[in-house]
């Protein structure tokens, strides 16, 4: 099983974005002239150092907050974002956390269960529909919150940081299946982190950002074949050349 080719058809595409915040004259720049295309259907991750405006970007393609210049084209349905935390609500059952995302899309009652069943499914939480948020593990609730994230039918999935707070056996785990359901449902994702092996142990490429403000400084297309290992030593050794280069940026922006 090898890499797949990215395709033409355009997920998302940043033109010359820029983004500020504060007031005129004193405002503080964050993002630098981003230029970004990303094909339907790839997985791409976002890398760079604390602070980098990593979390900004994925915010101005969610619509959560406008570029203060700059163009952000996301053809099609307005993209699902998934947050470190789970924010499932905990007087609901798993299952009636994605109902709820079904029904604020315009699901017809009747099919909403089946759909949130079958979702559950993909994630590999079969049964646990009427479980409530305090019955499941942490690697369970973002199991749940993909699950939830994936019922809003877009084809763009934005994910921020989604494992950081797990175990290390849980992350690979869900590592594994989030590659497997994305490989099952072709959606395109963007997935931010600070951890340079998770980003090469599942990206098609890889995305540097330097660091304030940030800027695109470099990019990967990882040919790696999936199903990787975070201990394969192709990961390893570009995770190591990518390690290297994030360095670099760092040390960079302290000289200024």
């Amino acid at each position: 099983m090898t890499t797949a080719t990215a395709p033409s058809a355009t997920a998302v595409r940043l033109t010359a974005v820029h983004k500020s915040f504060g007031r005129r004259g004193v405002a503080q720049p964050v993002l630098h002239d981003i230029n970004l295309h990303i094909g339907q259907g790839e997985f791409v991750c976002l890398l760079g150092a604390s602070g980098c405006g990593k979390s900004t970007l994925l915010n101005l393609i969610a619509e959560l907050d406008q570029p203060t210049s700059g163009d952000i084209s996301v053809p099609g349905r307005r993209p699902a974002l998934m947050f470190q935390e789970h924010a499932l609500f905990p007087w609901l059952t798993a299952g009636k956390n994605i109902e709820l995302t079904l029904k604020l899309g315009g699901h017809p009652r009747p099919g909403r269960r089946s759909r949130a069943e079958e979702l559950l499914e993909l994630v590999r939480l079969k049964g646990a529909y009427g479980k409530r948020v305090h019955e499941l593990s942490g690697g369970m609730r973002q199991r749940v919150a993909l699950a939830r994230a994936l019922a809003q039918d877009t084809r763009l999935l934005l994910m921020d940081e989604p494992f950081a707070a797990l175990d290390a056996i849980t992350r690979d785990v869900l590592h594994g299946e989030l590659t497997r359901i994305w490989r099952e449902t072709a959606v395109s994702v963007l997935f931010v982190t600070h951890n340079v092996r998770e980003a090469v142990r599942l990206a098609e490429r890889v995305v540097l950002l330097s660091s304030r403000p940030g800027r695109v400084a470099r990019e990967w297309t990882v040919g790696i074949p999936q199903p990787r290992r975070i201990e394969d030593p192709d990961v390893a050794a570009l995770t190591v050349e990518i390690t290297e280069e994030l360095r670099r940026e760092i040390r960079r922006h302290g000289q200024h």
